[in-house]
């Protein structure tokens, strides 16, 4: 074998940016060093984000020049790569000598938090690790932005580093958190480690793809950035799209895609839309809603497999005919990745897909751990909802700097507020629906849909209203 033959050859993930050094190898993943990329079990996730091989290519780095600059990243990436290496190139502002707060993630609750701990004292040490840029916008609107007019340019309400400097943090963009060393109270990043005195997990969390749903040949609607490349793909040409999985942002989604004249099919393997959520009336008034749109629902559909085809993807179903789509997007639900909460010892809920944490304090297994949003679990339940998040980051603001003012995430929570964003029949489901309990209906008429649920002492649990868009009657719980 000659010696370019012997050469350790590297691999880029597609999705996050990771690459696979073949004389380094993967010691998180059991892959030692020398481990040629062929020889890797084709069902070997990525360390980082979860993907398997399918989604790494060939990646060669170009010389560092004389400045010291990075390698361009390929093309198919320049686009989310170049606001994250602007990011890496700008020297972090110096960090206090005492370790503070870090918190890991720069979505929504990761800024909270920053926010509510910024709040309670000014001279605080934070540092804010983001894997992406960390700009500042609203996730929900991803799946509703067509129908409210909004172009992809234009749903970030902040950058990362104004939001940085408003709040006084330190950004530390670009940057994957790897580990964590829980006695030591370090968390190790792909730019080095860092010492904290609380660590506040805000990760959020992936999309749960099952087997049948290849990562290369799907799309997932879970981030700016990757909204923006699908949109881009979609945008100016009415194409036919398959969205897998009719929850609360696979139905948004067909809405707000059909919207735009696209031709939706919405696959479930529930016989409804949004089964596990509403009741069978709620689901027959949003079809009706849906009646002139070009959306057709395929109810209890069992995906067996996607792959290309010469016309776009081919979707096999089980004891059904094939389905051929120009483009796929799953919407399967979510799952924190369980990498950090393994390495620091905690409690993993492997059923509900998330980091476990005390209701109050959201403090986890290790004292000085907080955890909230998409990544957290409380008794069991995950809440992957805008809603509990501000609250969540007022009580953990309030354990790692104490006041006067003891707030607890689950003390005096007003009652849950779930709203379907789908505009053709906006839902929304006020208080704690009650698993198998009966839904009554009060109205049902061309004014909406009107129920309720009621808990085990009769008092009423849940409110549900639908409503069509020109009649807004006001919602309480009674």
């Amino acid at each position: 074998m000659n010696a370019a033959a012997q050469a350790w050859r590297q691999y880029l993930c597609r999705v996050c940016g990771l690459v696979y050094d073949e004389a380094v190898g993967d010691a998180d993943s059991g892959l030692a060093p020398g481990t040629r990329f062929d020889d890797i079990p084709d069902d070997w996730a990525c360390p980082i984000c979860g993907v398997t091989k399918a989604d790494f290519e060939p990646y060669t780095p170009a010389p560092v020049g004389a400045g010291g600059a990075r390698a361009a990243r390929p093309a198919r990436r320049a686009n989310a790569a170049s606001t994250r290496d602007a990011n890496r190139g700008a020297a972090p502002t110096a960090p206090s000598r005492a370790p503070g707060v870090v918190i890991v993630g720069a979505g929504k609750a990761g800024w909270q938090v920053a926010q509510a701990l910024r709040e309670r004292s000014a001279t605080l040490a934070i540092t804010v690790v983001s894997a992406c840029a960390g700009d500042v916008y609203d996730k929900p609107t991803l799946s509703v932005a067509v129908s409210r007019g909004l172009a992809p340019g234009t749903l970030v309400r902040e950058s990362a580093a104004q939001a940085a400097q408003r709040l006084n943090v330190r950004l530390v963009a670009g940057t994957h958190a790897v580990g964590v060393d829980a006695t030591a109270r370090r968390l190790r990043t792909t730019r080095g480690t860092l010492r904290y005195r609380h660590l506040v997990l805000a990760q959020g969390a992936q999309p749960a793809l099952p087997a049948c749903l290849p990562a290369a040949h799907v799309w997932r609607n879970n981030d700016l950035v990757a909204y923006q490349m699908l949109r881009g793909v979609l945008d100016g040409t009415p194409r036919h799209v398959a969205i897998v999985g009719a929850g609360l942002v696979g139905c948004e989604l067909a809405n707000d895609l059909a919207l735009a004249g696209h031709r939706i099919t919405l696959l479930d393997v529930q016989a409804r839309p949004l089964a596990a959520l509403l009741p069978a009336e709620a689901s027959t008034r949003l079809l009706q809603a849906w009646a002139d749109l070009p959306i057709t629902f395929v109810g209890s559909a069992q995906v067996l497999g996607v792959a290309p085809s010469s016309e776009g993807f081919q979707i096999t179903l089980h004891e059904r005919a094939p389905l051929s789509v120009d483009q796929v997007i799953a919407a399967t639900g979510l799952r924190a990745s369980p990498r950090l909460a393994a390495s620091a010892g905690l409690d993993y809920d492997r059923q509900a897909g998330g980091i476990s944490a005390d209701p109050a304090t959201l403090r986890t297994r290790h004292p000085d751990i907080h955890a909230l949003g998409d990544c957290v679990v409380v008794q069991g339940q995950a809440s992957r909802y805008i809603e509990p998040i501000a609250r969540q980051a007022q009580a953990i603001a309030a354990c790692i700097v104490p006041g006067p003012d003891a707030v607890l995430a689950g003390a005096s929570a007003p009652a849950p507020l779930l709203r379907v964003k789908t505009s053709r029949l906006p839902i929304t489901v006020a208080g704690t629906v009650q698993p198998g309990a009966a839904w009554v209906t009060e109205r049902d008429d061309a004014q909406g849909l009107l129920m309720h649920q009621r808990s085990a002492t009769g008092a009423v649990a849940a409110t549900l209203r639908a409503t069509p868009p020109h009649t807004s009657p006001p919602m309480s719980l009674r």
